[in-house]
Order: structure tokens, then C-alpha cells, then sequence
């Protein structure tokens, strides 16, 4: 065969999984588990009230609020793409320890949620929560921390928001500009229902912006933080955990070192430009 008959098969093979992509896209981008609605959550040394929210369109959005003594604030956990918060719930003892109250919920077809999944209603189902958490809390004591999937609706909801602080832990670029690593021949711009633009969201965030990525990350580069870290800097801290994966960072000190310097910082830090050598000018050597 000719160079035109290889290009013709390239094209069908590529029209093709884009078509499979587009409609079953679901399948490859989440990994939900599902819960009887009698699951019953424990967890040890953990305070923890169930609570079911039901939307404007009859879905139902279930979560946790975990409870610690002398609550500071809330944080507003937005888990990724995997599992229930049956099992991300454990993650909410991070938090706990700095007397953090933890709000997490699951994704409609996670857990004990129902309705139908969409990025439009990932969108509306996040921000709906978050007003109702500002309705008993205010928004100075609200931090909103998402996890790889999460980053990207945890974005959302700062942008469109005032939350004490936004922690985004494993953020990507965008959704589509990351799936592009695996399937470069497919049109993604136009394949993509899901296309989770972190960047565009985060230009409209004027809240502090913790950002903590493992330098070993295999499912989300690090270099997605480091090009999110430039796109507001005077607002943006970025914390690399060295040798951390995409699934582990909870097993390295420096992420929970990070993780207690966020909570326990009073917010952004204005620089005295009078007393720091920050307008200092380099001088230039005279050339005898």
C-alpha cells in the first residue's frame, strides 16, 4: 500500500475513537463506586454527620461533614475521580487535627449521589454546596481544597467566590490538554465534553492559591503546577513534594508540613518593598 492508502486508515482509526471517546468518555475519565443507600460510614477517632442535599433538578447530592472540637473554619473537600468518599473520607483527619471542619461530597454516580454526570452540572452541584456552606459560614473561615479530578471545580468555585484560600493538590492544566499526553492524533477541542479548564477558572481567583504536586507524578505532570503557578504569582505558592507520585502524597511528611503551614497561616503576606531588597538594581560593573 501507498503513503495515501496508510494515511486513509489513519484517518478512519482516528474518527473512530474519537467517536467512541466522545460518547463513552465517562468510562475512561471516572471510576466511581457505588453505595447502598443503608451504607452506614465510620470512621475511627473521627466525629462525622451524614447528609443528603437534594438539587434544584431532583438529583441528590450525598456527603460528609466531619466535625472537629473548636472548629477555625471549614474546609470544602473535592475529591478525585476515583472510588467514594467511603474510602476518601480518611483524608478528612489532615484537616481535623488543625480543628478544620471537613465538608466532602460525592459526584453524581459516586456513592450514594444520583442524577445524571456532566461537567455543567459537576459545576452547578459544587457551587450549590459551597452556598450552602456560606450560609452558616462565613467565607473568611472557608478554604477550598480539591484533588487532582477536584482541582479543576475547586478552581470554579474560588473564581466565583471569596473562600479564605484555594488548595488545589495534583491540579491539571485543563482536563483536555492533559488527556492530549495519550491520545495526541485526537481532536480533543472538539472530542472533550469534559474539558475542565483550571487555567481559564483560575484567572478569576483573587484568593491566596496553595498549590502542593508531587515532582514524580506519572497521571499529571508537575509542570502543569508550575505553568498554573505563573499565571497569578503574586497570589500563587507552590509547594513541590519531592519524589511524590499521584497517589501518595499523603505518605510524605512535606505534604503535611505544607499542608499545616497553609492552615495555619493568617492569609496572604504583604511584602514591605521600604525594608526587603526587592527594587534593589544590579549595578554593572565598569569596564576599565
Amino acid at each position: 500500500m501507498g503513503w495515501i492508502s496508510y494515511l486513509i486508515i489513519l484517518i478512519i482509526v482516528v474518527a473512530v475513537v474519537s467517536i467512541f471517546l466522545y460518547f463513552f468518555q465517562e468510562r475512561f475519565l471516572f471510576h466511581p463506586e457505588k453505595l447502598p443507600k443503608d451504607f452506614v460510614f465510620q470512621y475511627e477517632n473521627q466525629k462525622v454527620d451524614e447528609y443528603n442535599l437534594e438539587l434544584p433538578d431532583g438529583a441528590i447530592i450525598n456527603g460528609l461533614h466531619f466535625k472537629s472540637e473548636n472548629p477555625k473554619g471549614v474546609v470544602y473537600y473535592l475529591k478525585g475521580n476515583s472510588k467514594s468518599i467511603k474510602g476518601w473520607g480518611k483524608f478528612a483527619v489532615d484537616f481535623t487535627l488543625h480543628n478544620f471542619d471537613v465538608i466532602m461530597i460525592d459526584y453524581r454516580g459516586f456513592g450514594k449521589s444520583t442524577g445524571k454526570l456532566s461537567q455543567e452540572s459537576m459545576k452547578r452541584d459544587a457551587l450549590y454546596v459551597y452556598d450552602k456552606i456560606k450560609e452558616k459560614v462565613k467565607e473568611h473561615r472557608i478554604i477550598v481544597y480539591g484533588r487532582s479530578l477536584g482541582t479543576g471545580l475547586a478552581t470554579k468555585v474560588a473564581s466565583m467566590n471569596n473562600p479564605k484560600t484555594l488548595i488545589l493538590a495534583c491540579p491539571y492544566f485543563s482536563m483536555s490538554k492533559n488527556a492530549k499526553r495519550y491520545l495526541p492524533l485526537v481532536p480533543l477541542g472538539l472530542v472533550m465534553r469534559y474539558r475542565m479548564p483550571t487555567y481559564k477558572w483560575m484567572k478569576y481567583v483573587d484568593c491566596p492559591i496553595n498549590i502542593i504536586h508531587g515532582t514524580n507524578d506519572r497521571v499529571i505532570r508537575f509542570k502543569s503546577s508550575l505553568r498554573l503557578s505563573k499565571l497569578k504569582p503574586d497570589l500563587t505558592k507552590l509547594y513541590p513534594i519531592i519524589g511524590g507520585g499521584h497517589k501518595d502524597l499523603h505518605n510524605y511528611e512535606s505534604y503535611h508540613r505544607a499542608l499545616e503551614e497553609i492552615l495555619n497561616s493568617e492569609g496572604r503576606v504583604e511584602v514591605d518593598r521600604e525594608k526587603t531588597s526587592i527594587d534593589f538594581i544590579r549595578t554593572k560593573k565598569k569596564k576599565k
